[in-house]
């Protein structure tokens, strides 16, 4: 069994808040790709829904991706959270069988 964490987060942003979430989200990727333990770190956006939007990570470790919560980008998008986001995050941690 593997160690590594994928973590898959859905996020909905209020249909007038689009492209503002959309740049919230954004800002969060480079600092995230620098820290220690991230191997993957990807936004993506629903072609079909843009208000669909779906973070896939990869963390070498849980403490890693604990560590990646308590950053000071990801604070700042938590205190966005209630004027971006329609719904609160889906946000899963699944462990890499193989």
């Amino acid at each position: 069994m593997s160690d590594i964490i994928r973590v898959v987060a859905h996020l909905t942003a209020k249909p007038d808040r689009i492209e503002e979430t959309r740049a919230a989200l954004e800002a969060c990727i480079d600092p995230t790709r620098e820290e220690e333990g991230c191997i993957l770190y990807e936004l993506m956006q629903n072609n079909a829904d843009p208000t669909d939007f779906t973070f896939v990570e990869e963390w070498t470790s849980d403490a890693a991706l604990d560590l990646h919560l308590q950053t000071p980008h990801l604070k700042e998008l938590q205190s966005k959270a209630d004027q971006l986001f329609a719904a609160p995050p889906d946000i899963r941690r699944y462990t890499v069988i193989r």
